[in-house]
């Protein structure tokens, strides 16, 4: 299993993660939210700047579960950028007609787990 503690392990998840609330088009607070907080805004910008993610487990929790997220949407919208980057913002039905950002920014790392889940399920159908 590879240690995602490590600093250039973290510093490649920053990356991604960086990349990622780009293709969401996500603001600097629903960023700094999706991350629990554990990052204020002046530590997204050193992310943005290839510093490594803070070695906080939540923080890392958060960060692998994003990622699931983003594989789930490229693999159920392979050929539809639009909706893969854009469905995160979108109202949907199975959260009570709220975004999937919404549900994550409430609910936290239960929201992320539930948006995830949500999405292995259409996966796996």
């Amino acid at each position: 299993m590879t240690n995602l503690r490590g600093p250039k392990e973290r510093q490649t998840l920053a990356k991604m993660l960086m990349r990622l609330f780009d293709l969401w088009e996500l603001t600097l607070d629903e960023q700094s939210q999706i991350l629990g907080h554990a990052a204020n805004i002046s530590e997204i910008d050193r992310y943005r700047d290839g510093e490594p993610l803070d070695d906080n487990e939540e923080l890392l929790i958060r960060a692998g579960i994003l990622l699931g997220i983003h594989k789930s949407l490229r693999m159920l919208y392979p050929r539809n950028d639009e909706i893969a980057y854009r469905w995160i913002s979108y109202r949907n039905k199975a959260f009570g007609n709220r975004r999937p950002l919404d549900v994550i920014i409430e609910e936290g790392v239960a929201g992320l787990r539930s948006v995830d889940n949500y999405l292995l399920r259409l996966c796996n159908h």
